[in-house]
């Protein structure tokens, strides 16, 4: 390949910091080189070179990813100033590298490791692209022997992992689809005994209904009774521990300072035909408040959904934005989509959102802030949802007091509870480390989120709830509600199966109270769905006549049946009217009783989803985004929604009035001053 794919810059301008010795001083000193190069080419004023080596101080960036998102110095002027200061040359981006081979000559694993990718050959010599100069040493240690020498270049890093997903992106997808181990995927339910549970059951149970009618109906009848009893005493012991709740907790998770740095927040979106959300949804994760250099927000599709891939060429995404293009492969669900991106990930968190998701600007924050003093343990933090939409209809009415009562009242009490939480699909985060150690989520999932929810915990993890809120959009028609819901009911099922295949060390991996809990949220769950018809028809003992679950039951029972039903039906009325305590859901107290019929269709979404782990389990019932309201709800930019874009230390923003060097002490506590010498040197005096 000819050199001309290579730009060198010219030695003559390389200021007198270029030496090793020099260097070394100049680091010893915390002094920028690369600020020196970049004043010595006046491509950036003292001022702002002081404000990002300020912000340097307080956030997990490197300078230069600082001045480019503050828009204090070029891409291309940054280039050439790192050019200068490791003496090599810069790739030329327009040219990017086509040859797989020789891209695939270094192992995909080496160049995520340290962003570097085979770019060219010339005269018989690799020239390798990396956007981390500084590793090159420990880089040329770590290439396979056999390549013989290398030469290196600059690149920046978006064209770099553009290369990587160039060559070993069929590779990376094929790994997405099996990352999490075998004995805890769904990946084999097919091939496994786990297939074999459903129609099993409905062979024992038509046997039995066939030719012992009564007895079969009367003793799941009981079974009914006594899950309801359960879940009656599950509720109940969930209130308390609401209403004894110090809610001081939560506003520590928000307010709390950290002397560590700020740390890069990488953030999946996962779209999978939404052409007619792609253009609202980069509006609201545009209005998310934390700094630029600290945001990466990578917006996943698949490679052959063209539409949405279209719409979002449409839109105009930010410079903090990536598009992420997963590789054809199946199945084609969000867990895989997220394995893949996850090779890509910048940030040390990940965080997950919705396609339709409208995040608080201000929830990064308060994630940051939280893992900043939570113990290691603590690997993963769940934001509340709730809906935009919850006007609309009965159906958007019922759903948003279903998830207040969820996740402003369930979650936080599994927790106190000591139970494994079952996540929830969006606003999650996660220390990024853990979750590649864990094998990321499980492509064959799907409730991918509640299984990986598990898994932390049978490994000693904890999830923790942070304050914080993001609005998405209710389902608001009956039967795509039907046919979302029966895909969650079918990932509870799958789940509850898979991880019991060795429930021995299920119990000794959670231990005896993690272990009841997940048997009553996951397997509870589906009985008491499945069963519920049984519960209806036990009505008849009150009108005197007879049902089979009298033949197991003395007649004075029906007394205290009839109790548990009803303290059933009040208590999962009151959990609704505390859950909307808040004032934004206080009218929806009027509708809480309509909830009741609403419930009901749940046992119809769980016989479709019985259904489907037969007939198709990896089948992703998918949910259209943007018919409800969606596309159109608050899409107003950061400028008119009146949100100030500037940078943040731990929360406070920075006053962008900084004139010279001599008047930053002034503004900025903890500041280095800093001398720049006639020769264009840097050096901390204080």
């Amino acid at each position: 390949m000819s050199t001309q794919f290579l730009k060198l810059v010219q030695a003559t301008r390389v200021p007198p910091l270029m030496g090793p010795k020099k260097r070394a001083a100049s680091t010893a000193e915390h002094a920028s080189p690369l600020g020196a190069y970049l004043l010595d080419a006046r491509a950036i004023s003292p001022g702002n070179l002081a404000k990002a080596l300020a912000l340097q101080l307080r956030e997990d960036a490197r300078l230069g990813d600082i001045l480019i998102a503050n828009g204090w110095v070029t891409e291309r002027d940054l280039m050439m100033a790192l050019s200068a200061q490791y003496g090599i040359g810069f790739a030329d981006t327009a040219l990017p590298p086509h040859d797989l081979d020789m891209i695939r000559s270094v192992p995909w694993e080496l160049c995520l490791q340290y962003t570097v990718v085979p770019w060219s050959q010339t005269g018989g010599m690799l020239i390798l692209a990396t956007s981390n100069p500084d590793k090159i040493p420990q880089i040329r240690a770590a290439l396979p022997p056999g390549l013989g020498n290398v030469l290196f270049t600059l690149a920046p890093e978006v064209e770099v992992l553009k290369a990587i997903a160039l060559g070993h992106g069929k590779a990376l997808a094929r790994r997405a689809e099996a990352k999490v181990p075998e004995r805890m995927s769904c990946r084999n339910w097919a091939t496994s005994l786990s297939s074999l549970v459903v129609p099993t059951l409905c062979i024992v149970l038509i046997f039995n209904l066939l030719f012992h009618t009564t007895m079969t109906l009367a003793v799941l009848s009981l079974l009914a009774c006594a899950l309801l009893i359960s879940n009656v005493i599950f509720k109940g012991t969930a209130l308390w521990f609401h209403l004894t709740e110090d809610k001081s907790e939560f506003h520590s998770h928000r307010d709390h300072g950290s002397q560590t740095k700020r740390p890069i927040i990488s953030l999946f979106v996962p779209l999978f035909k939404e052409p007619r959300i792609a253009g609202p949804l980069v509006q609201r994760m545009a209005r998310l408040d934390y700094p630029r250099e600290l945001l990466d927000i990578c917006l996943i599709v698949e490679e052959h959904d063209i539409e949405t891939r279209m719409a979002l060429a449409r839109a105009a995404i930010p410079s903090w934005f990536r598009v992420i293009v997963v590789p054809d492969g199946t199945p084609r669900t969000k867990p895989r989509a997220m394995n893949y991106a996850l090779n890509f990930a910048r940030g040390s968190i990940v965080g997950v959102y919705d396609a339709e998701d409208a995040p608080e600007a201000r929830q990064l924050h308060a994630v940051a802030n939280r893992f900043a003093i939570a113990p290691k343990k603590v690997v993963c933090l769940q934001g509340r949802l709730d809906y935009y939409n919850p006007r609309q209809n009965w159906v958007s009415r019922c759903f948003t007091i279903e998830y207040a009562t969820w996740f402003r009242l369930f979650l936080p009490a599994i927790k106190r509870m000591g139970l494994a939480v079952p996540l929830g699909g969006t606003t999650l985060f996660f220390r990024r480390d853990v979750l590649r150690e864990l094998g990321g989520w499980d492509a064959h999932n799907v409730t991918e989120d509640a299984d990986l929810g598990i898994r932390l915990a049978r490994l000693g993890y904890e999830t923790e709830m942070v304050d914080i809120t993001t609005h998405e959009e209710a389902n608001a028609a009956t039967w795509p509600w039907v046919k979302q819901r029966s895909r969650w009911n079918k990932g509870y099922f799958m789940t509850w199966v898979v991880h019991n295949r060795q429930p021995i060390q299920l119990l000794r991996d959670l231990g005896l109270r993690k272990w009841l809990g997940f048997h009553m949220m996951f397997l509870g769950m589906i009985l008491n769905a499945a069963l519920a018809p049984l519960l209806w028809s036990t009505v008849v003992v009150a009108f005197g006549m007879h049902h089979p679950i009298m033949t197991l039951l003395p007649e004075w029972a029906v007394w205290p049946m009839a109790l548990v039903f009803t303290l059933a039906t009040v208590l999962t009325i009151t959990l609704a009217l505390v859950a909307c305590r808040a004032s934004h859901l206080r009218f929806l107290r009027l509708w809480v009783p309509l909830t009741l019929p609403y419930f009901q269709l749940t046992t119809l979404s769980t016989y479709k989803a019985l259904f489907e782990t037969v007939r198709k389990p990896f089948y992703w019932d998918k949910t259209e985004h943007g018919a409800f309201g969606g596309a159109e709800h608050d899409v107003q930019t950061p400028e008119a929604a009146g949100i100030e874009r500037k940078p943040v230390i731990f929360g406070t923003p920075i006053k962008d009035t900084a004139p010279n060097i001599q008047a930053l002490p002034d503004q900025l506590t903890k500041v280095p001053v800093i001398k720049v010498g006639t020769d264009g040197t840097i050096r901390r005096i204080s």
